[in-house]
């Protein structure tokens, strides 16, 4: 919603919002930073809309029983859907659209930094803060870059449908996993997402869902593999660090290679990294160029993002949250040492419920012996859902595992539990999606480690 609402602005629009969140007073400088870039920021009451509004854009979240909701339905203000408005404004421009379930939002900040060290002066909106537009001064939350060519490249969500309204130029699909809703619910979106893209598409030849999709667009595929020398682009020579990854890239029919360095670690991110050469080079960018842009990458907001350090005990904040996210980052994680505390945050009943046995089987393979697993009580952001499952029957079944876990139901049994327990060379790693107060949990979790004696 920001990012767009960044982008609106950026066109001359007078742009007013709500956030429950900011009535709470949770995260401050986020709602600052918005201010600050020209969003006028009302309570979640009502009182931001008055006949002055022509429309009112709300997310997949908002119910009807919202004060602003009601506000408009009352003032006939029509109401749009926040991907509505997005398709608009993609429909009417070179569009590169990032899809699939896992990788989706660093996809996009690397391509769109491609794009842009490129010269080709692209917009990007994302669902994340990308570290490279802050630290090129970008307004807002850095989760958008306005450019002015016709290029525009868009996170494209597949929870809620909304991929459906795209008409891209380029459709992207990085994998197909469990997430949100299961395989069979969303491979028909996929496949209508890659058959749509005027120019062509790019698939993951690594995942087994995706590869099967390789031949539905009807005017060009760049596939891209690690394992599959067939591919478009095949990466090999890889060498893993603890905050880089270095790689060789070859391009098919014998056009070339390239070295990358990239300064974000582990395997998923050199399958990102190959999503977005592979979209870059359908766009008209060299290979060459693609690589060097990726050696001043500087990641994407939580994504085993370093928080800070403190007794020689390190703090990872990490989006972490669906079965095929969580093994990727231990994955990651586990190549370099270190007892790692992991906190997980479950996001929704309905979600835990179906992905249950994968995100138990993420944590048993991807953690150690040594290693801690703590959680809190599902979050639960109101609605209907049946509370049937519990964090709980989540921790029962990694300890029935074999790995050490934890049911402990508030943050601050968590905090009382790292204050105590937390040793030379841990890594505490907050895991969990939707919920911006888990960036504030690991910098209270970094203030007490830092509070703690020495030990």
């Amino acid at each position: 919603m920001s990012a767009l609402a960044l982008a609106l602005i950026s066109e001359g629009h007078v742009v007013k919002g709500s956030d429950r969140s900011h009535d709470q007073g949770h995260s401050p400088d986020k709602f600052k930073a918005l201010a600050d870039a020209g969003v006028v920021i009302y309570p979640q009451d009502g009182s931001g809309i008055d006949a002055s509004v022509s429309t009112l854009v709300v997310s997949s979240a908002i119910e009807e029983s919202i004060p602003d909701v009601k506000a408009a339905r009352a003032l006939n203000i029509p109401i749009q859907k926040r991907a509505e408005l997005l398709a608009e404004i993609f429909n009417s421009r070179r569009g590169i659209a990032v899809g699939g379930t896992s990788g989706k939002s660093t996809v996009t900040g690397m391509l769109g930094h491609i794009l842009n060290q490129a010269g080709l002066d692209a917009t990007v909106i994302n669902g994340a803060t990308m570290m490279n537009a802050v630290a090129q001064g970008a307004q807002g939350l850095g989760n958008a870059v306005i450019g002015k060519s016709g290029i525009i490249v868009i996170e494209a969500d597949e929870s809620d449908g909304s991929i459906a309204l795209y008409q891209p130029a380029i459709s992207v699909l990085t994998n197909i996993t469990l997430d949100h809703k299961p395989v069979d619910q969303i491979r028909p979106l996929f496949i209508d997402f890659l058959k749509k893209a005027k120019e062509g598409a790019v698939v993951n030849l690594d995942d087994p869902e995706a590869s099967c999709l390789t031949a539905e667009n009807p005017q060009r595929t760049v596939t891209f593999s690690h394992s599959n020398k067939a591919a478009t682009l095949f990466a090999d020579n890889i060498v893993y660090g603890a905050d880089e990854v270095r790689f060789r890239v070859s391009e098919g029919q014998g056009v070339g290679s390239v070295n990358v360095i990239l300064p974000v670690p582990g395997r998923h991110n050199v399958e990102n990294a190959l999503t977005a050469m592979g979209a870059a080079r359908m766009a008209g960018v060299p290979l060459a160029d693609c690589a060097l842009a990726l050696s001043s990458f500087k990641g994407v907001k939580r994504r085993l993002e370093f928080v800070g350090r403190a007794h020689d005990i390190s703090v990872i904040d990490d989006f972490a949250h669906n079965p095929d996210k969580i093994a990727a980052s231990l994955s990651a994680l586990r190549q370099t040492p270190g007892r790692l505390i992991v906190i997980f945050q479950p996001h929704g009943f309905g979600p835990m419920k179906m992905m249950r046995r994968e995100i138990v089987e993420s944590f048993v393979r991807g953690m150690a012996a040594n290693d801690v697993l703590l959680m809190p009580d599902i979050y639960y952001a109101g609605g209907t859902a049946q509370k049937d499952i519990s964090s709980a029957d989540l921790i029962n079944d990694v300890t029935s595992g074999g790995r050490m876990a934890r049911h402990l139901p508030t943050r601050d049994l968590i905090r009382d539990f790292i204050r105590a327990e937390a040793r030379k060379d841990d890594r505490i790693v907050v895991m969990g999606a939707r919920d911006d107060t888990l960036t504030d949990f690991c910098h209270a979790i970094l203030a007490d480690i830092k509070a703690a004696p020495c030990p």
